[in-house]
């Protein structure tokens, strides 16, 4: 058994969707179970119909919806053609946007967009796509089972960013996908979305969640496999649109992978890969647009490298809070972390003295309000557009030759923060935003490119 993840470019049209359809194919002796993300785009659409819908501009919010109607009609059309089935399909998706034109009238009398409207909304994408996909592989010639994900994915009823329950999930994966899989059938589900265990009300588990998703049904299953199907060849060494050098890496570590998907690698999110981990299945990023190359494993068994690959991230908040409270104190930090935790915002590098504490932010929507509770633990500073540039390697403290060479290769660019993780692999320096795509590039010319001349 294997679950294959196709991310929206890879469903993004009739094209792509047929592009997937032939990797299932291509999989199926291997007990597929596909899960989708909404078709390109259209999770940002429908994003902004919910925040039009609620701002008064429901005129604007309705133009959207029907613009996205006709697209994904327009797809299922060059799918399907004038078939019987076409016809099913066609009238469900009306159905969805009809629904989904009422939920826009609804917020624009209210005048409030709350997270549990906002999920409602969001998850159509998902329950979209998957419906197209799996009628647009039965048309292929696959045994495909559309799965409303809802079914399978329960969750918390933390709206927008909901905890998925474990156990509740693998009961449901057994009870529901297991005969599916076993008569030799394809279940087919939506990424992101899922259904609060306490309600029963639409939830979505937020960024990542689509990967997140199949990760989670691979991990309840025990699946031999996790499939991640991208428009990229895999995890690179660097961003190629900041590093043109940057090299595929073909196997990496699963802690190393977590460390540059947190640190700025845009293939994965961090999340992705942890129900994975716990049970050793191996996860694969693959190119839906070149099926053919070897794509990047992610596993325990990975080369131990000085240095695997350089991330960044822009848009970062240094908070430094001070105070002679810390000193010998007990419970100081607890009560600091907790301010974050209450504001529901976490921190990504974290560096302490005996009075002071620095840490960074990259999510500043609850910045203002956390700044106000931390005052009163201390002086609190807040310096906005820094950048964090992150060198990742099982091996890079090994000895001090790459550490050198990493702080060499830094020359004179000024560094607010330097951290080196607990597991010694990652080292992060904090910048000026300005700094992070030029040092990045340097880095990756001393640790790549060097070699290879």
């Amino acid at each position: 058994m294997i679950v294959l993840k196709f991310g929206g470019t890879s469903v993004t049209d009739a094209a792509a969707i047929r592009r997937a359809a032939a990797i299932v194919e291509s999989r199926r002796s291997r007990a597929p179970i596909v899960v989708v993300s909404a078709l390109g785009g259209a999770t940002n659409i429908l994003l902004e119909v919910a925040a039009q819908s609620a701002g008064g501009q429901l005129l604007l919010a309705l133009r959207s919806v029907e613009a996205l109607r006709e697209r994904h009609l327009a797809e299922a059309e060059a799918l399907l053609g004038g078939t019987r089935e076409a016809h099913d399909v066609v009238s469900e998706m009306g159905a969805m946007f009809d629904e989904l034109a009422s939920l826009a009238g609804a917020l624009s009398v209210l005048g409030d967009l709350t997270p549990r409207s906002q999920d409602a909304i969001a998850a159509i994408g998902e329950m979209l796509s998957s419906l197209l996909a799996a009628a647009a592989f039965r048309a292929a010639g696959l045994p495909a089972v559309h799965v409303d994900a809802r079914q399978v994915m329960i969750t918390d009823d933390h709206f927008m960013k909901a905890e998925p329950d474990v156990d509740a999930i693998a009961e449901a994966a057994h009870r529901i996908l297991g005969p599916i899989v076993r008569n030799g059938e394809i279940p087919v589900l939506g990424g992101f979305i899922g259904t609060a265990k306490s309600s029963g009300i639409t939830t979505t588990l937020g960024r990542g969640g689509g990967d997140y998703s199949a990760s989670l049904f691979g991990a309840a299953l025990h699946t031999e496999a996790i499939e991640v199907w991208t428009d990229v060849d895999g995890m690179l060494t660097a961003d190629p649109r900041v590093v043109k050098n940057a090299r595929l890496i073909e196997r990496v570590a699963f802690d190393e992978a977590s460390e540059l998907a947190s640190f700025g690698a845009k293939v994965l999110h961090p999340s992705t890969i942890a129900p994975a981990v716990r049970l050793g299945i191996p996860v694969y990023v693959l190119n839906s647009r070149n099926p053919a190359s070897a794509g990047t494993m992610i596993t325990f068994d990975a080369p131990r490298r000085p240095v695997t690959a350089i991330a960044g991230k822009s848009n970062v908040s240094l908070v430094k809070v001070r105070s002679p409270k810390m000193l010998l104190a007990e419970g100081f930090l607890h009560r600091l972390f907790k301010v974050f935790e209450d504001h529901k915002t976490s921190v990504d590098v974290v560096a302490t003295s005996e009075v002071s504490v620095s840490l960074t932010v990259d999510d500043p929507t609850h910045l203002d309000a956390i700044i106000v509770d931390l005052r009163a633990l201390g002086d609190v500073a807040i310096e906005r557009n820094r950048g964090i540039v992150a060198i990742v390697g099982t091996g890079i403290s090994d000895g001090g030759a790459s550490m050198s060479r990493a702080l060499q290769a830094l020359g004179n660019v000024r560094v607010y923060m330097l951290s080196l993780s607990a597991t010694g692999i990652n080292l992060t320096v904090v910048v000026d935003d300005e700094q992070v795509k030029p040092l990045m590039q340097r880095l990756h010319a001393e640790f790549f490119e060097r070699e290879r001349a």
